[in-house]
């Protein structure tokens, strides 16, 4: 075993990860679909709460845990995705978005880069999480990575 803390394939998290995606995607098509459709969010809390848990139980049994290799790993798997999506979020904001809208998103993707966007989106949101308004937040769903990362520094 590496120092990765490596766990057994688990086919059924494979498939509750299918679940939480299709949940998502037909909630955010048309919420009347699937009203509770944003659930999906909460079970990929669920899951990644017990594997990463799982990693680092593990290692801390083997007497490998160290948070200095938990965060590389982190931001070797997180950030090249993180920033890319926001590069390209706000590259494509600035042709098809308004002023507006486009000063807005420069914020959410300055929240995004620092694992905040949910603190942003909760004071800068004139709606709640749910409203209709909040399809019009290009990286509205960074909120769920802000709130993990947050939960994992506590």
């Amino acid at each position: 075993m590496s120092g990765e803390g490596h766990i057994q394939y688990r086919a059924e998290i494979d498939g509750l990860r299918a679940l939480a995606v299709v949940s998502v995607i037909i909630f955010h098509m048309e919420t009347t679909w699937l009203s509770g459709g944003f659930v999906g969010v909460d079970i990929f809390f669920v899951i990644s709460g017990y594997l990463i848990t799982n990693v680092i139980a593990t290692q801390i049994n083997a007497k490998q845990f160290t948070y200095s290799d938990f965060y590389r790993r982190r931001i070797k798997r997180l950030f090249p995705v993180l920033f890319t999506v926001i590069f390209v979020t706000v590259i494509f904001g600035s042709f098809i978005l308004d002023e507006t809208a486009n000063s807005r998103l420069a914020l959410s993707a300055i929240a995004g880069t620092f694992f905040t966007a949910n603190i942003f989106f909760m004071y800068h949101l004139d709606t709640g999480y749910f409203a209709p308004d909040t399809a019009h937040e290009p990286l509205l769903h960074l909120c769920s990575l802000g709130v993990e990362e947050q939960f994992y520094l506590i």
